[in-house]
């Protein structure tokens, strides 16, 4: 096992396209890292310069606090395993898992005793004499992680492995994924675009932009702590509500004001910048922060606005109701589910001590919550 380290790592492709902008990253020995972000973000081109696949244009990649940059790819201890499975077809399983054992030489009592309890883990024991096309997807997967697991490298990397598995697969894999890292504990950087399995499965997630890190933590500290619009929105189902507006008053009486909202800040006006008054500035609510009924002593300290309900989506005990403002603002609200028949008209209570408040701009820095 090993840390690896990513310091001022750029790549430049010909014709002047930067997919990675100088990023720094510290993947700790034992953990579970993940990239996240939207397709074209960078995350995949990070992590195949990590592999040896893609040479990198400036900075420096070490593994183990030993420099890789020119090293080549089989000889980083590095197992990756791809979207698409990568399986030899006209191989039994036993030989995919086995063939990287074979090329290092390993003597073949070894190579069974390697791969039959790799088997074991992954539950595919009774699988070693098929061939890839007589597997199903989830089962495809798991001999590729069974290939990466024999190998028993310095650093895991993922490419994207569940996008091609149905939901409920995706969902059950992932569980298995985690419980694997648990009892191996093996260096893992782990790419994806879906944002739910970056907050499920990683010890840090790295929420990357445009090649740029927008934030790296904890899943949580990102979700309820997020340092710019970008990352609020981009984490977290159903995305942040935004409303654009003003910031009125000062640190001992302060209001947002816009796009149909009025909400009072006497939770976080403490931390209102004294010149705030007029201040332009975006206001984020989570949908799940939002209520469609409160209690008659939760009234006074809630903030309420009239919607026109369009959408109703039940999801069994919640549901999420796609609305639009008085003022024509669209946003949606995740609350418990009850009869509720679109077109309707209902008030959404806010909580003021749940919203945050953002600079203008796609990536406008918070400055409250």
């Amino acid at each position: 096992m090993a840390d690896v380290s990513i310091e001022g790592v750029s790549k430049r492709f010909p014709g002047g396209v930067t997919a990675v902008d100088g990023i720094d990253i510290c993947v700790p020995d034992a953990c579970f890292t993940v990239l996240v972000g939207p397709s074209g973000c960078g995350k995949s081109t990070t992590l195949r310069m990590v592999a040896g696949l893609e040479e990198i244009s400036r900075g420096t990649i070490r593994i183990a606090g030993r420099v890789v940059n020119n090293v080549a790819p089989k000889d980083r201890d590095i197992a990756m395993v791809f979207q698409n499975y990568a399986l030899y077809p006209h191989m039994t399983i036993f030989k995919n898992m086995a063939f990287g054992l074979k090329l290092r030489k390993v003597r073949k009592p070894e190579i069974e005793q390697r791969v039959r309890q790799a088997a074991r883990m992954l539950g595919i024991e009774n699988l070693l004499d098929r061939k890839p096309r007589a597997l199903s997807g989830g089962q495809r997967q798991r001999v590729a992680v069974g290939r990466a697991i024999v190998r028993d490298p310095a650093c895991f990397l993922f490419d994207e492995p569940l996008s091609n598995l149905d939901a409920r697969l995706r969902i059950e894999t992932r569980a298995e994924l985690k419980r694997l890292h648990q009892r191996l504990r093996t260096t893992t950087i782990y790419v994806t675009h879906d944002q739910e399995e970056a907050m499920t499965l990683g010890d840090q997630v790295v929420v990357m932009d445009r090649g740029r890190i927008q934030q790296c933590g904890a899943p949580l500290d990102i979700f309820h702590q997020p340092k710019n619009r970008f990352v609020a929105g981009f984490v977290g189902m159903p995305p942040m509500n935004f409303f654009d507006g003003k910031l009125f008053g000062n640190e001992t009486a302060a209001r947002f004001q816009g796009s149909g909202v009025s909400v009072p800040l006497a939770a976080l006006q403490s931390r209102v910048p004294a010149r705030a008054d007029g201040r332009a500035s975006v206001l984020g609510i989570r949908p799940d922060s939002l209520r469609l009924r409160v209690g008659t002593l939760e009234t006074s300290s809630m903030a309420a606005m009239d919607v026109d309900v369009t959408v109703v989506e039940p999801l069994g005990s919640i549901m999420d109701l796609y609305c639009v403002t008085r003022s024509g603002h669209s946003l949606v609200a995740r609350v418990e589910a009850e009869p509720i028949s679109p077109p309707a008209g209902v008030k959404l209570y806010i909580n003021p001590a749940r919203v945050l408040l953002f600079a203008p701009g796609p990536y406008g820095e918070k400055l409250l919550g």
